[in-house]
């Protein structure tokens, strides 16, 4: 009798596991990118029905560079986040 040992089941289990986390992670690693100057931007990004959304009105400059805390802005760096989390999750 030969026994086959599933490896595939783990393994698929660690990856889901890990991306029910994902949306909380996210949410702190765009927070953490995020300037902060007197933290209302910090504080009305919040993660809501999956997404991340950052709820006050300047959000477009400093995106865009406007602070020099962040001159990339916080979208770039967060996908740079994401392409590399999802290379650590999914191997590749």
């Amino acid at each position: 009798m030969i026994i086959i040992q599933d490896k595939i089941t783990p393994a698929i289990k660690r990856q889901i596991d890990q991306l029910e986390q994902y949306p909380k992670q996210a949410e702190a690693e765009f927070k953490k990118l995020t300037p902060i100057r007197t933290g209302n931007a910090r504080r009305r990004t919040n993660l809501k029905n999956q997404t991340i959304q950052a709820n006050y009105p300047y959000v477009q400059q400093l995106d865009q560079g406007a602070s020099r805390q962040a001159p990339e802005g916080m979208t770039v760096p967060f996908e740079q986040w994401v392409r590399r989390e999802t290379k650590r999750i999914f191997g590749k």
